[in-house]
């Protein structure tokens, strides 16, 4: 199922742990040269170090791992990662946009956005945008998106994004989720021609870091059900087979469940409400205003 991706070059965002980090090794391990992002660069360091160890009894067959520093409650930040990346690797084969966030609580960020809406939306909207370039160059490339089976259900609050009349944790995380699927959706129809497939993919229920430390019940019950959910390094192998493997070359605009093409809700196939949250997320990103463009509607 898996492929070797000997000398492409991949970008994993929030790859300091969990599925992340197991995507990231196990990219580098089918011979990736790999980065992942880290917000801290002590903990990116361990990352990358642990990612090293992991892969010495195979380093004859296995790619590279590397860092790079950004912090998503922060554009300005995601700006400075593209332009780092672009200016030191010359390619870009694969993007896996998995760095996520789900606060219980209402925070705002230095760009004055909901946190969970930038971090999860906003940020990697731009992140690809702004790296489309780079893909186009490297094409044929892939986009990978991570969701979640919690957009089913939820909906886009145009007239409240910010959760400014409304918040609850689990609504925006809900909503932020479904922003990543009418991304992928329409990012696909933007890229036709252009041997760019974006996708997007729920890789289970995963016993992961998501809303650790936060206030309230959430933690608790979540650290019970984490009991019966599935390992990061499992789930991250759904990530590694759209990827790497050459069974979905070409596939793009698709939903994934784990490894199996599936059904998204049914808001999320609306065209309208996709084409509207690009423009929304491209005036808030102030992608216009920079010298990167989005790809022509």
């Amino acid at each position: 199922m898996m492929g070797r991706i000997t000398g492409q070059t991949c970008l994993v965002t929030g790859g300091t742990r969990g599925i992340g980090w197991s995507a990231a090794l196990q990219l580098a391990a089918q011979g990736g040269h790999v980065v992942l992002t880290c917000r801290d660069l002590e903990q990116g360091q361990r990352a990358v170090n642990n990612i090293q160890e992991r892969l010495y009894g195979i380093m004859d067959r296995a790619g590279s791992i590397n860092k790079l520093q950004a912090d998503f409650r922060s554009l300005d930040s995601v700006r400075h990662l593209a332009q780092d990346f672009k200016q030191e690797y010359g390619r870009l084969d694969i993007l896996v946009n998995n760095a996520g966030v789900l606060r219980t609580k209402r925070y705002l960020t230095k760009d004055g956005y909901e946190e969970t809406f930038q971090v999860n939306h906003l940020a990697p909207f731009l992140l690809t945008n702004q790296l489309l370039p780079l893909l186009k160059k490297s094409a044929p490339s892939r986009i990978v998106n991570l969701a979640s089976d919690a957009h089913n259900g939820a909906r886009i609050y145009f007239d409240d994004l910010n959760g400014e009349k409304k918040y609850g944790g689990l609504r925006a995380y809900g909503q932020s989720k479904l922003a990543n699927v009418l991304f992928t959706y329409e990012l696909s129809r933007r890229l036709r021609g252009t041997s760019v497939t974006a996708n997007a993919l729920h890789p289970g229920a995963v016993a992961s870091h998501l809303g650790e430390g936060e206030p309230g019940l959430f933690p608790k019950v979540f650290r019970t059900l984490k009991l019966f959910y599935t390992n990061p390094g499992t789930a991250a192998q759904s990530v590694t087979y759209l990827c790497t493997s050459a069974e979905v070359e070409g596939v793009t605009g698709k939903y994934y469940a784990k490894m199996n093409e599936a059904k998204s809700s049914r808001c999320s196939y609306d065209e309208a409400a996709a084409h509207r949250l690009w423009q929304v997320s491209e005036e808030l990103t102030r992608l216009r205003e920079t010298s990167y463009q989005s790809i022509p509607a």
